[in-house]
């Protein structure tokens, strides 16, 4: 489906499918919302596992899935080269573990972003800490391309922790409110409000380019919220606008159905009006395409077949640094706070970020 006229700036409306749809310089988008009941001894769901296809669960049986873990849910050691990942979780904790010998324990807002680069291996385990009641997991983990140049750069991992991240509220004229967590990108103020300013990227990439237009938002609109999204900066920038959460809403005019990915023309403003029915939540990915080649071979994502053949010998021969942990899907404990241990053993809190200006 299409904007319905010339004028309209909506490009195309698809239905949110797993995983959501794209476009350059983005390669992949999940979405993970699971109900996950009280949990056992051993950091997993108090609950039969029968019926699972334990280490390759994607069944939402009963609300929730065990991924690749088998005890504790998530996603045991793996590989990546060629690209980044930013998760944001919105709820819940992940516990991470890589190759270089770092760990972290994140999650309420919190957001890892991890350049991969010329390779990593590292783990995404969903601990569950609650026995006495629910514990329900909520995150987006985004795939951002990196440019041919930057493939092979170090990896790396930024922590940006919910206390730092830049948020704005807008309060329509009709008592509605809209609540925007700035991860990426700068967001124009309007309404008499000073420009938001996002945290600073990891340095290779492709968000760290002045001219990439790169922006993740996620926007949460109270019933009958009114909000303008800023025409985007850059020029070529292409948006997505994913409506994940709500019934209906008007954007650019145009009446959508929730759940939805509207790609939008990214050079004009458009105002999205919430419907009155419920709350509304939406992710926005932007950016301007890296426009090179891609070969992908799961998760190793270069720009030819013939280095996606070089990654998986490099890989054989090297398991890119090999895997310092017993455990192939190690969690932290259950009593550790929210953490990050950077490779070299510098540790970092969310207190040391709370202080810090938005």
């Amino acid at each position: 489906m299409t904007g319905n006229n010339s004028k309209s700036p909506i490009v195309r409306i698809a239905p949110l499918g797993f995983p959501w749809q794209t476009i350059d310089p983005f390669l992949f988008c999940v979405y993970h919302d699971d109900a996950y009941p009280k949990a056992n001894g051993r950091m997993g769901p108090e609950a039969s596992l029968a019926g699972r296809q334990i280490g390759q669960d994607f069944s939402r049986k009963d609300g929730w899935s065990m991924y690749h873990g088998e005890t504790v849910p998530g996603f045991p050691s793996h590989p990546h080269r060629g690209f980044e990942t930013v998760t944001i979780v919105r709820k819940g904790l992940v516990d991470h573990s890589d190759s270089l010998g770092a760990t972290a324990r994140f999650g309420g807002g919190d957001v890892q972003w991890l350049t991969a680069g010329k390779g990593i291996v590292h783990s995404e385990m969903f601990p569950l800490l609650d026995a006495a009641s629910a514990n329900p997991l909520e995150l987006f983990q985004i795939w951002l391309n990196l440019p041919a140049r930057n493939k092979m750069a170090e990896p790396h991992f930024t922590m940006f922790w919910s206390e730092a991240i830049p948020r704005f509220v807008s309060d329509d004229a009709k008592g509605g409110r809209t609540e925007v967590a700035v991860i990426a990108g700068r967001l124009g103020g309007g309404d008499a409000q000073a420009p938001i300013q996002p945290l600073a990227p990891p340095p290779d990439s492709w968000a760290a380019q002045a001219d990439a237009d790169v922006a993740i938002w996620t926007l949460k609109m109270t019933p009958g919220a009114q909000w303008t999204l800023p025409a985007a900066a850059g020029e070529g920038t292409r948006r997505m606008l994913y409506f994940f959460k709500g019934a209906t809403a008007l954007v650019g005019g145009e009446q959508v159905q929730g759940p939805a990915a509207i790609e939008l023309r990214a050079d004009v403003a458009v105002e999205i009006a919430n419907g009155d029915a419920e709350a509304a939540e939406f992710l926005v990915l932007q950016g301007r395409p890296i426009a090179e080649p891609v070969a992908q071979y799961g998760p190793f994502v270069m720009n030819t077949q013939a280095e996606i053949s070089q990654t998986m010998a490099d890989y054989r021969r090297t398991q890119f640094g090999g895997w310092p942990w017993k455990d192939p899907a190690p969690v932290h404990g259950h009593d550790a706070p929210r953490f990050a241990r950077h490779p070299g053993g510098r540790e970092e809190l969310p207190a040391e970020a709370a202080g810090k200006p938005a």
